[in-house]
């Protein structure tokens, strides 16, 4: 558990400052923030506990890409405060996992404060998730089972890892069935989401997204997670899943995501932008 009260760091790569702030209503629980923006949850005492709706979305991903219990491998770009990697270690117990994040001292922080289990098989890689993909070793090639794209520099995910050349990266990682789980936050209109679906949609042969119906409505500002994979993906129990959450999201997939992406281009590193600031009252500090 963390021995300072709500220690933080200026990151050296991006100037931004960390903050981990514990919960006032659950004990051991903390909240990473990055330039003002929660970032992770994390439940020291309850790492299946997934604080974050979007988390959860990503979550259901891993549990139901391979058997129950099963080790996996899993490439997470973006560390945070290492939830999904927590969540993995918790659920699949003997997965071999691999987190590429930029800010070393971000990594430092977490893991001074909120430290991994140990014998923990996780591997973090420092630097910019584009550059790193290009140069993971051939074993795992072909063989990434999850790979979650959860990319943020403060608020705003950095262009270059929204292109159909970046996800272009990923597609050979990924094993038979393989799933790649991206976060896009997103705001009124939803014109980045939609190209987005769009640019996985031309990489990727099946695609299916996970929002609430306030979000696919583009009436505010928030995730939406999307799932691709060249194998069908595995989501029979996936609607129930969403419908069941405190927070109730829908599936989306099929025509009704024809409908959804409608015409949106596919994004290229020369059409390429950063995600849409949101604006400072979307996020309130939460017990």
């Amino acid at each position: 558990m963390a021995s300072v009260p709500n220690p933080e760091r200026r990151l050296s790569v991006s100037g931004h400052v960390a903050r981990l702030e514990e919960s006032r209503t659950r004990p051991g629980a903390w909240t990473l923030y990055v330039d003002g923006t929660p970032q992770s949850h994390v439940d020291l005492e309850d790492p299946e506990w997934l604080g974050f709706e979007y988390v959860r979305r990503i979550g259901h991903a891993i549990d139901l890409v391979r058997p129950a219990g099963e080790p996996i491998t899993a490439l997470h770009l973006g560390g945070g405060a290492l939830t999904l990697p927590r969540y993995v270690i918790a659920t699949r117990p003997g997965s071999r996992q691999q987190v590429v994040e930029l800010e070393s001292d971000l990594v430092e922080l977490v893991r001074e404060h909120l430290p991994l289990p140990r014998g923990a098989q996780l591997r973090v890689r420092h630097g910019d998730a584009r550059e790193v993909l290009a140069k993971l070793p051939a074993g795992l090639h072909g063989a990434v089972d999850v790979a979650v794209v959860d990319i943020f520099s403060g608020s705003r995910t950095p262009a270059h890892v929204t292109s159909a050349e970046f996800y272009g990266l990923l597609a050979p990682l990924l094993a038979p069935g393989g799933i790649v789980a991206v976060n896009v936050a997103d705001g009124a209109g939803l014109a980045f989401a939609r190209s987005q679906a769009a640019t996985l949609a031309h990489v990727f042969a099946h695609v299916a997204i996970a929002a609430d119906t306030s979000m696919l409505k583009g009436r505010r500002f928030g995730n939406v997670v999307m799932y691709a994979s060249d194998a069908e993906l595995p989501f029979a129990s996936m609607p129930r899943r969403l419908a069941a959450d405190p927070a109730p999201a829908k599936l989306v997939e099929g025509d009704e995501l024809v409908r959804f992406v409608a015409g949106a281009p596919v994004v290229t590193d020369a059409t390429a932008v950063p995600s849409p600031p949101p604006s400072r009252s979307v996020f309130l500090t939460k017990g």
